[in-house]
């Protein structure tokens, strides 16, 4: 990127008023199936590619992880009696096909992206290298980063906040399906009511689930703060980017 595109980008994010600079969205698996059972629904996928385009098009840099669950989860098929180890590596696998899924429909919409894989495939992504993802960044490139971590045992939750620390980006965005962290499940307990900002420690004395516990242990020591969101109404990324109150819940040091 040269320095007139480097200096528009500047621009559009004070003109916008972005809060954030650079995000790491985190994204499950299971969101991208829509109302199917199993698999990707085109048509959520690009729904999301749009929500994605309206951020990066405002100057915002924009990092990717997501799940596999919507095709294979490791955990449940190692407590099935398959071996763990081989079980994770199809579970990485399964992010990859999904992070090409997100590509296509990403290009599709007319944003420019690469896709970065933990484990190396060099025929459909480019192996994970800090250096290389920060430049595609700088450059106004959303970067997809598939297969986890490249190591078993370790969840997407925990491989996207790595990815996070190791780009320095301002935030974790946990898409869901709900609208942020509620004293109990709010799709279970109507009395269950929403929290606007969290501490670390707070989450950790509620026993609230935000991440698993190397994942947001992670996040918690390098003062990385989290906001959990609904990815499924439209415009809420754009909100939740912008600092508009009241969208998600915070949680921070």
């Amino acid at each position: 990127m040269d320095n007139g595109t480097d200096l528009t980008y500047i621009c559009v994010q004070i003109l916008c008023k972005m809060k954030y600079n650079r995000v790491l969205l985190k994204l499950s698996g299971e969101a991208l199936m829509g109302d199917n059972d199993f698999g990707i629904d085109p048509k959520r996928i690009a729904e999301y590619a749009e929500e994605i385009k309206a951020v990066a098009n405002n100057g915002v840099q924009v990092g990717i992880v997501i799940g596999g669950g919507n095709i294979f989860r490791g955990i449940s098929a190692a407590s099935q009696g398959m071996d763990r180890v081989q079980a994770d590596h199809m579970g990485m696998l399964a992010t990859v096909i999904n992070g090409l899924a997100l590509q296509g429909a990403l290009e599709s919409a007319g944003v420019k992206t690469r896709l970065q894989s933990a484990i190396e495939m060099d025929k459909v992504a480019e192996p994970f290298i800090r250096r290389r993802a920060i430049r595609h960044l700088e450059k106004g490139r959303v970067v997809i980063f598939s297969a986890g971590t490249g190591n078993p045992y370790f969840t997407t939750d925990t491989g996207a906040t790595l990815r996070a620390v190791e780009i320095q980006a301002d935030v974790i965005l946990k898409g869901t399906r709900v609208d942020g962290i509620y004293t109990a499940d709010p799709e279970k307990d109507e009395t269950a009511t929403k929290f606007s900002e969290l501490s670390f420690k707070e989450v950790y004395d509620r026993g609230l689930k935000v991440m698993d516990m190397t994942a947001f242990t992670l996040s918690k020591e390098n003062n990385l703060p989290i906001v959990v969101f609904d990815m499924n109404t439209k415009g809420n990324l754009m909100n939740v980017v912008s600092g508009v109150n009241g969208v998600g819940t915070l949680v921070k040091n």
